[in-house]
């Protein structure tokens, strides 16, 4: 799966997501989909050899100087080949393409390492939640 290739704007069916988002433990989100697709400035996703989707994120925002990185995904079957890098590195290709010069994104402090390998600068910031 090492090669699995990443494509922008992979057409999904509409479980395919809230099924991944499940398979690493969160939580299904089924009302958000196709909705989410239709709505971030573009998505990427990667299948396995038999087709199953294996890797998933999105770029949201305005489609001004600022993205938002979102919900990176791997299988947990999938997870430590180099896809979630990969992942990453393909929206960040696109958006130095065709949107943000700014990109955003937001992590468990676990995760720093990953982003940093992906060209992220970590810093300070905050997060609000709805209660």
């Amino acid at each position: 799966m090492k090669t699995a290739k990443i494509i922008i704007n992979l057409p999904l069916q509409t479980h395919e997501v809230p099924d991944l988002r499940q398979a690493i433990g969160w939580d299904r989100r089924e009302q958000d989909y196709p909705a989410l697709l239709e709505r971030c400035l573009f998505h990427a996703g990667c299948r396995s050899d038999s087709g199953e989707l294996i890797a998933f994120g999105y770029m949201c925002g305005m489609g001004l100087q600022h993205g938002y990185l979102e919900d990176i995904i791997v299988h947990p079957e999938a997870q430590g080949q180099g896809i979630g890098q990969r992942l990453v590195q393909t929206l960040l290709e696109q958006a130095s393409r065709n949107g943000p010069e700014i990109v955003t994104v937001t992590f468990a402090s676990e995760h720093t390492s990953f982003y940093q390998k992906c060209g992220f600068t970590t810093g300070n910031g905050g997060v609000w939640r709805k209660e």
